[in-house]
């Protein structure tokens, strides 16, 4: 599919589908975000499970619809990132890459490198993160300005990095106050959504998971990932419209991912293109 195929009308079938399937993610996160994740995909229209030891998260990789592999808090050793990505690959699992620090952090930029040999459907981060993994594979990224889990570039700037990344992964994201998705295709700019996604933690990593989600319903990547953008962006501008603080934000934003409807799709979804 072609990014100009990417329109109002797609990504509201595409949330029709999501909630059609209502796919169980595998998420192998980090615990900080671990439960606001499991509500997030809860709300859109998927379920959760959180698998993430040795000697069962393979085996899960296989059962479930999709996978995300968050490296937000890694554990000690990469050995269940590794399995549960061979897992996900062998099992034919659409599975997503979430290179949380791959911008400012040797360790888990290294291990997130090293995962990109699984072949994952797609990669979504911040765009130091994509910037910073880009340049981990040799694909000309000159690292990301991270701080810690945040982004201090912009998502732009990242988009030749994220079309270096497209020989491991189908479509890569990077996300910002204008969120870009990159397929070989071409490029999606979407747009919209409020500050306060920024002010709640577990929104980006959440992100990552609906992404997934969205992989096993939609059968074009590239759709699905700005389907998943596009559906956290309609719910952000609503909740926005409720609330003007974090904690009320939250409440809002969970009950907006599930009240969102295709014609609220239709309606909001503010989306651009380059060929």
């Amino acid at each position: 599919m072609s990014p100009a195929s990417i329109t109002a009308e797609t990504l509201a079938d595409a949330l029709t589908a999501l909630r059609d399937r209502a796919p169980l993610v595998h998420a192998v996160t980090n615990y900080v975000t671990a439960g606001f994740t499991a509500n997030v995909l809860l709300a859109a229209g998927a379920s959760a499970a959180m698998v993430d030891n040795r000697d069962e998260a393979a085996l899960f990789a296989g059962v479930a619809d999709a996978v995300l592999i968050n490296l937000g808090t890694p554990h000690d050793t990469a050995d269940v990132y590794h399995a549960t990505a061979r897992g996900a690959r062998e099992a034919g699992t659409p599975w997503v890459l979430d290179p949380i620090g791959a911008g400012g952090l040797p360790w888990r930029g290294a291990l997130a490198a090293e995962l990109l040999q699984y072949r994952p459907a797609a990669v979504r981060g911040n765009a130091s993160e994509i910037i910073g993994l880009s340049g981990l594979t040799g694909d000309g990224g000159s690292g990301g300005r991270g701080r810690g889990v945040d982004s201090s570039d912009d998502p732009a700037d990242a988009v030749p990095a994220a079309l270096g990344l497209l020989e491991w992964a189908g479509a890569v994201s990077a996300s910002g106050a204008v969120d870009h998705v990159v397929s070989a295709s071409g490029t999606t700019r979407i747009t919209g959504g409020s500050v306060l996604l920024t002010r709640v933690t577990g929104t980006g990593c959440s992100l990552g998971a609906l992404v997934a989600a969205y992989c096993a319903a939609v059968p074009d990547v590239g759709l699905a990932v700005a389907a998943a953008h596009t559906h956290v962006t309609v719910a952000a501008d609503v909740a926005a419209e409720r609330a003007s603080s974090p904690g009320s934000f939250a409440v809002a934003y969970l009950d907006a991912l599930h009240e969102v409807s295709p014609d609220d799709v239709r309606r909001r979804a503010r989306i651009e293109h380059d060929a």
